[in-house]
């Protein structure tokens, strides 16, 4: 922070302030990444699991792998891209889910998501009301919807719902997702451990108050989560209320992971999943060895997240355990041990896993992502319109940013001769 003047601040080191700050420091643009966490990659984070394995506490999947450009990011950094099909796109064991009513179940759920995407020509309206009157699956498709959105259906968008783009391609990192994206910030500048309080945008150039000292800027790029921007944790000076509004249409959903060490996994098949039930929204889906390990993966969505994080991570462990000792018996308790959980709804930096549009609100997107004045930028997943809640959605909306402020500022004559490099 000895340098305290820039041509670009980017504020948010996540996957879309990552791209954002790379694409404008290999244009030769003076600029800063500054980033609240101690670490890099926001939603993104790999840690270290049991015997060297590599766990994602946040994104971890590669989706619409086939246009995904994290995709060619990772294969350049020499990581191992898994191309083993998704547990959701195979057959679930059928402890508690005989084949037909899985074949049910599917052809239910295909039905709503039809249902969901002719609705999405009419008014805007919850994407609960495309549910079937008493509909046998309506607690299952619940459930997915959580896992999918984060949110009950009631509190989701059918524009927003249909919006989503995906190409139903999926691929995993072997050594973490979130590394990929941490790493891919490479020798950008950046202060870390430093939250941006407020952004002044009064005078002829930008004042950032950060808790490490004030930075002034001639733009800047903001990627938050649209908690974050709703919640005011960051203030604007004078003050965006449309900005404000926006992003509390876009509310982050919550989908938080469990990971459990799996005793005697060799009784299972590698990359199996289940559901805890069938009959309710309130239940985890359970992947029973990925990448072929002794783990089991836990997923919990909307509310019943939000309801086990207010119990913290015992009452996660207590809730996959009560579950899966109802399907395989009382004594398959002794063989989990917990490993990790994070929660991301009480993280004072994300607040949230992944943003869905309230109903009659998917327009906010485009209305949080437009620039203010050709000096304050935004960006982020919650500012895509069809790649919103993914990591590539992030980066592309960062890319956007970095080539709007090299654009603004060829404009106004600033310096930014050169286009970017890599």
């Amino acid at each position: 922070m000895a340098d305290s003047d820039f041509d670009v601040v980017i504020v948010g080191g996540g996957g879309a302030g990552i791209a954002a700050a790379r694409h404008l420091h290999a244009a030769g643009v003076a600029c800063l990444l500054v980033e609240a966490r101690d670490r890099l990659g926001g939603r993104a984070w790999t840690v270290n699991g049991p015997e060297g394995s590599a766990l994602d506490l946040g994104c971890g999947w590669l989706h619409s792998a086939d246009r995904n450009p994290w995709v060619a990011i990772a294969q350049a950094q020499g990581r191992t891209i898994d191309k083993t099909p998704p547990p959701w796109s195979r057959r679930a064991l059928a402890l508690n889910f005989p084949l037909a009513d899985q074949h049910a179940f599917s052809a239910a759920l295909d039905a709503f998501f039809d249902r969901v995407s002719d609705a999405a020509s009419g008014p805007d309206r919850p994407a609960s009301d495309l549910l079937e009157a008493g509909g046998r699956w309506n607690g299952l498709i619940g459930a997915v919807a959580t896992y999918i959105t984060g949110a009950e259906l009631s509190a989701v968008s059918v524009y927003d719902f249909d919006n989503y783009a995906d190409s139903g391609v999926d691929w995993r990192v072997a050594d973490g997702f979130g590394a990929v994206i941490a790493a891919h910030a490479g020798d950008v500048p950046m202060v870390l451990g430093c939250p941006v309080r407020t952004i002044d945008h009064r005078g002829t150039r930008l004042r950032i108050k950060t808790a490490k000292g004030t930075l002034t800027a001639e733009q800047v790029i903001v990627a938050l989560p649209s908690t974050l921007i709703a919640e005011q944790a960051l203030r604007f000076t004078p003050a965006l209320p449309e900005k404000i509004e926006a992003a509390a249409g876009l509310p982050l959903g919550l989908a938080d992971k469990l990971f459990l060490a799996l005793d005697r996994a060799e009784e299972f098949a590698p990359d199996s999943s289940l559901f805890g039930r069938t009959d309710c929204v309130a239940t985890a889906t359970y992947h029973l060895r990925p990448f072929g390990r002794a783990q089991i993966d836990v997923f919990f969505g909307g509310d019943l997240a939000w309801k086990l994080e207010a119990g913290g991570e015992r009452a996660f462990v207590d809730f996959a355990v009560g579950e899966l000792s109802a399907l395989f018996g009382r004594d398959f308790a002794k063989q989990l041990r917990p490993i990790r959980v994070h929660a991301w709804g009480s993280d004072p930096f994300a607040r949230g896993s992944y943003s869905c549009a309230l109903p009659g609100k998917a327009d906010g997107r485009a209305r949080l992502a437009a620039p203010v004045d050709g000096r304050l930028f935004f960006a982020g997943e919650s500012c895509s319109t069809h790649d919103y809640s993914t990591a590539h959605g992030a980066l592309l909306t960062g890319i956007a940013a970095a080539v709007a402020v090299l654009t603004a500022r060829r404009a106004r004559g600033g310096a930014s001769a050169a286009e970017p490099r890599s």
